[in-house]
Order: C-alpha cells, then structure tokens, then sequence
C-alpha cells in the first residue's frame, strides 16, 4: 500500500520539488490536453480527490468543479496545496485513501492523479472497492497517471515476482529511494475495473493516460 512508511516519507520529502515534474518540455502538449479533459469532465461536480499532494490537480478542476474534498497522508504537501487559490470550495483533509473515513457523502465524482501507478498489482481492486463505497450509482471516477517513455521517465530498476515495477529516485538533499511505479495498459485496466462499471472511457497520449467510467 501506499501507506509503506519509506515511501510516506519519499513524498514528504518532495514535496517542494515535486510540481517540477509538470515542467518539462517533451510532456507541455499532453499537460495541456489533459487540463481540458480534466476541466470538462468535473464541471459541476463535487469531487473527492484522494492523494492530492501539493493541490496541482485540484487548483485544475477547481475552476469547474462545484466543491472538492481533497486528501493525502502527508501533511508537508497539504501545507503547500492549502496556500494556493482555487475556484471553488476546498476541503483539504490528511487522511488514508485506504482508510476512508469521511463525513461527506456528497460526492458525485471521484478522482486520483498519479496514484495508480503507485498500487501493487494485488492492491488495485481492493482499493477500487473502498473508493468506489463513497459513492453512489452513476458517479463519474477518473484517473491520470503516466506511461513509460524512455528517455522521459526515471529508468526501471527492477521488476518483482507480481510484475510490479520500481525505480530508484534520488532527491535534491542526495536521498535515494526505491519507488514503486509500474504503467498499466488499457487492456490491464479494464480487467482491474472488471463489469461493475459503466462507459468506460481510455485517453491514451504519448506521456500520460486518463481513465474515466461510471458507477452502475
């Protein structure tokens, strides 16, 4: 899970380094695709945004959204979401997506960027399930997250047993860490989701990809 205390405080750590990776190059065209797609797909909605980090996303769809509810583990990268302007009303808890314990029950969708990524291949569909009991029937989930490019992405450093992939990161202050971060197809994800969903939609772009379905 990510609740793995390593890498906890990987996240913590980065957390003033981490909106850089948006800033590179190679990937501004998907940014920009991806910000419409965000935007259009949450307008009016109240969403319940799970690892959130530093508020990237969620200053994003605010300018759309009727309300967000944003969480994370880490305190450090809430300091940072906390001080940005939004265009909507703003939530911001510290709590685990694994352990959701919530008082709205509101939410018309749900949202996770760049976490996926982050999940064992034995740990998707139990998170799946507990996200999905925040919502009712007909809600819209959606997903970012990022595909491997050579060249673009951290090299892979190792593969386990499951297939899960790793890469080793090193932080400005000279930390390294071993991360988990594996790239799910479309074909992956369908199975994951499984028939329980409705209008499954899959975004594939050179650098990243977007996952939106409803909940039957």
């Amino acid at each position: 899970m990510l609740n793995d205390a390593l890498l906890i405080d990987y996240y913590a750590k980065r957390a003033s380094e981490y909106e850089r990776i948006y800033e590179k190059s190679e990937r501004q065209n998907d940014l920009a695709t991806l910000k419409e797609l965000f935007q259009r797909n949450f307008t009016g909605h109240d969403v319940l945004e799970i690892a959130c980090g530093t508020g990237y996303w969620t200053q994003i769809i605010s300018q759309t959204a009727k309300s967000i509810a944003a969480i994370d583990i880490n305190e450090e990268v809430l300091a940072i979401a906390r001080v940005k302007s939004y265009g909507c009303k703003i939530n911001f808890q510290r709590a685990d997506a694994f352990d959701l314990t919530l008082p709205e029950t509101h939410f018309t969708a749900g949202l996770a960027a760049a976490w996926w990524s982050h999940l064992r291949k034995s740990e998707v569909r139990n998170f799946l399930t507990r996200f999905h009991r925040q919502f009712s029937s007909d809600s819209l989930m959606a997903f970012m997250d990022n595909r491997f490019v050579a060249g673009s992405n951290t090299p892979i450093s190792r593969k386990d047993d499951e297939g899960n992939t790793y890469q080793l990161r090193k932080l400005e202050n000279g930390d390294q860490y071993e991360v988990l971060k594996k790239f799910p197809d479309e074909m992956e994800a369908r199975e994951l989701v499984g028939n329980s969903v409705a209008a499954f939609s899959w975004t594939e772009l050179r650098y990243y990809w977007f996952l939106t379905y409803k909940l039957k």
